[in-house]
């Protein structure tokens, strides 16, 4: 006896898989001679078609990702802003003292790598440790 429309039609109506469809021997007659949707379910109530369990897979946990030297991103757009102004004002500061002939061109350029280096923090600093210089 050939069931497979029946199990296509409990399939569709207990929205389940064919192959989770099992239909009990003793009632296979019945099961037969059912027709609608409704008689499916009647027949599945009464326990003459029973659903199995969903087979599955474990689920994978993934592993956590922990903060470390390699995994820090800080943005660069703010430092590097902060950056540039503080090198602009340092290096046109220094060029105006050059200018004015109060520092020499080795200490010119030995104080361009140094605010290059970002030695200084403020022009407050740079004048600090010209005052030591001199």
């Amino acid at each position: 006896m050939n069931l497979r429309k029946k199990k296509e039609l409990a399939s569709r109506t207990l929205k389940v898989g064919k192959d989770r469809i099992v239909f009990l021997k003793e009632r296979v007659e019945e099961i037969n001679q059912a027709l609608t949707k409704q008689d499916i379910r009647e027949l599945y109530k009464e326990g003459a078609i029973m659903v199995k369990e969903i087979k599955g897979r474990r689920t994978k946990v993934k592993r956590r990702t922990r903060r470390r030297v390699g995994k820090i991103k800080k943005r660069v757009v703010g430092r590097k802003r902060e950056y540039i102004t503080i090198t602009r004002k340092l290096r046109a500061y220094v060029k105006a003292l050059k200018q004015r002939g109060e520092l020499s061109k080795e200490d010119f350029t030995e104080i361009r790598k140094q605010i290059r280096n970002r030695h200084f923090k403020s022009i407050a600093q740079l004048k600090e440790q010209l005052g030591e210089r001199k």
